[in-house]
C-alpha cells in the first residue's frame, strides 16, 4: 500500500541520516578536516595540513546542507504518513515513532552545528585575527593550531592553580574562626565556673545590678516630678 512504501522510504532516509550524522558530528568536532587533507595526501604533507582547516570547512558546510535536506524530506514524509486515514493503534504508534526520531536528529544536527561554531569562535579568539587571517595566510598549519590549543590549556591551568588558591585561603579562613570560636567557648565555660564557685561574687554582681536599676527608677521619677512642676509653673 502507499502507506507502506511512504514507512520503508522513511526508514532508508533515517539510517541515511543517521549515518550523515555521524560523520557530520567527526567533521564538527576537528577530525574531519584531517580526513579531507588525505583525500590529496600525494601533494605532500606540508600542503594537506596547510589547506585542512579550509577543506574541512566546505565538506562540514556541504553535508550541512545536504542533512537540513534531508531533515525536510524526512519531515514531509512524515506529513504525508499523518495525512493518511488512521489503521490502528499500531500505525499511529508506527508514526509517533518516526516524529521522535525526526525530532532527535534535529537535536542531533542543531546541538553538532552549536559545538562547531564554539569551537571555530574559540580558535578565532585565540588566533587573535579571525577567518580573514587564516584564508589570506596559508601558511597556518597544523603545528600553530596545536600551540594555540597548547596556550589555552596553559591559562586554563593557570586559572585552576589561581581557584585552588582561592579555596586553600578559604579553607585556612574558616579553620582560624573556627579555632576562635572554640577559644570563646572555652572562656565562656571558665567564666561559668567562676561564678558557680564563687556564689558570693555571684550575689554581689546582681545586688549591685539590682541597685542600679532601682537607683534608675528613683531617678526617672525625680526627673518626671520635676518636668510636671515646671509645665505647671509655666501653664500657670
Amino acid at each position: 500500500t502507499f502507506g507502506t512504501v511512504l514507512r520503508k522510504q522513511a526508514r532508508s532516509l533515517e539510517n541515511e541520516i543517521d549515518l550523515k550524522l555521524v560523520a557530520f558530528s567527526k567533521i564538527g568536532a576537528g577530525s574531519g578536516g584531517g580526513g579531507g587533507g588525505g583525500s590529496s595526501g600525494g601533494l605532500g604533507g606540508g600542503s594537506s595540513t596547510d589547506t585542512s582547516p579550509l577543506l574541512g570547512e566546505h565538506v562540514f558546510d556541504s553535508l550541512s546542507e545536504e542533512i537540513e535536506q534531508m531533515l525536510e524530506k524526512l519531515s514531509a514524509l512524515n506529513e504525508s504518513m499523518s495525512d493518511l486515514p488512521a489503521s490502528g493503534a499500531a500505525a499511529m504508534h508506527t508514526l509517533q515513532r518516526h516524529r521522535e526520531i525526526l525530532q532527535g536528529y534535529r537535536q542531533e544536527f542543531n546541538k553538532i552545528c552549536a559545538n562547531h561554531t564554539m569551537r571555530i569562535e574559540r580558535e578565532e579568539l585565540l588566533r587573535g585575527s579571525g577567518l580573514a587571517t587564516s584564508s589570506g595566510s596559508p601558511s597556518i598549519s597544523g603545528l600553530s593550531r596545536r600551540e594555540m590549543y597548547l596556550k589555552e590549556t596553559g591559562h586554563l591551568s593557570s586559572a585552576s592553580h589561581l581557584v585552588n588558591d582561592q579555596i586553600n585561603i578559604a579553607i585556612e579562613t574558616r579553620d582560624h574562626l573556627h579555632a576562635q570560636r572554640q577559644a570563646f567557648k572555652r572562656l565562656q565555660t571558665r567564666f561559668n565556673d567562676i561564678s558557680n564557685r564563687f556564689p558570693l561574687i555571684s550575689s554581689l554582681i546582681q545586688r549591685i545590678n539590682i541597685k542600679k536599676r532601682r537607683d534608675s527608677l528613683i531617678l526617672g521619677a525625680v526627673i518626671g516630678f520635676c518636668v510636671i512642676l515646671l509645665l505647671l509653673y509655666a501653664f500657670n
